[in-house]
């Protein structure tokens, strides 16, 4: 093929011709690249050159290195799993996770204490420094693998008035519903989602492939007069999952009549 001739580091220049025959579909997405030995006769370069390329890409994200397998060109076909971010009652007025019964947890979950951060403050409206009640659990999808990490913080105040959160801080999302609405709570939900880089610990948790970024879900839930009494995170790898909502209008004010 054609020898490598532009200016510039000559890495760089094999990583361009690699990243041209993907995008043009020469190497189709979930396909294995060439060889190195393939790459090193294609281009005319040396080993550390391929190597280096090879290195420039993955970081971009374009290409996944399997262990044993090699080079592969990531797939952009449909996520694993679709996880819905519904909240439902049932007749006798008790709460039903649409996901709650796809996800096993991966190990026990972990409860501790902590304290808000800037961020999750904000969230709960309260102070930096706030003490919390939490609970880490890692799950896992059964059917396809997928993991996600998922946190709860109670603060103080709160659980101090329902004695069987305090007791009891890593009960599922839809039993701490249930006891917040036995405690008089008319309960509603606000969420945010963001896509990030993991960090470290976050990527070993989710075993997610290099420069793969993850989903990071935020949900609120409100109570009387809109007070924020929980926050819940959901961590997970934005190649093996798509959130699905259901949206529904709200119900606008009365007019006032003109006078």
């Amino acid at each position: 093929m054609t020898e490598i001739q532009r200016p510039g580091a000559l890495y760089q220049q094999v990583a361009a011709a690699i990243r041209e025959a993907i995008l043009s579909g020469e190497f189709e997405p979930g396909a294995p690249l060439p060889s190195e030995a393939q790459l090193i006769g294609r281009y005319k370069v040396s080993r550390p050159t391929v190597r280096n390329a090879i290195a420039a890409l993955r970081a971009e994200g374009l290409i996944e290195v399997r262990h044993g397998k090699g080079s592969f060109v990531r797939s952009d076909g449909q996520p694993a799993i679709t996880i819905e971010r519904r909240v439902s009652r049932t007749p006798d007025g008790r709460f039903v996770m649409p996901n709650g019964d796809v996800w096993d947890e991966a190990e026990d979950p972990t409860p501790y204490r902590t304290r808000t951060t800037k961020a999750t403050g904000r969230l709960l409206d309260l102070s930096e420094e706030e003490a919390l009640f939490a609970c880490d659990r890692l799950l896992i999808d059964p059917g396809t693998g997928t993991r996600a990490m998922h946190r709860t913080l109670i603060p103080f105040e709160v659980a101090e008035s329902i004695p069987l959160l305090a007791e009891e801080p890593c009960k599922r999302p839809a039993a701490i519903y249930w006891l917040l609405t036995q405690d008089g709570h008319k309960l509603s939900w606000s969420e945010t989602v963001r896509a990030r880089m993991p960090l470290p610990d976050e990527r070993t948790a989710l075993q997610l492939p290099d420069a793969t970024p993850m989903l990071h879900l935020a949900r609120v839930t409100h109570g009387t007069n809109d007070r924020p009494l929980i926050l819940e995170e959901l961590r997970t790898g934005a190649d093996r999952a798509e959130l699905a909502y259901r949206l529904t209008a709200d119900e606008q004010p009365a007019r006032r009549p003109r006078a």
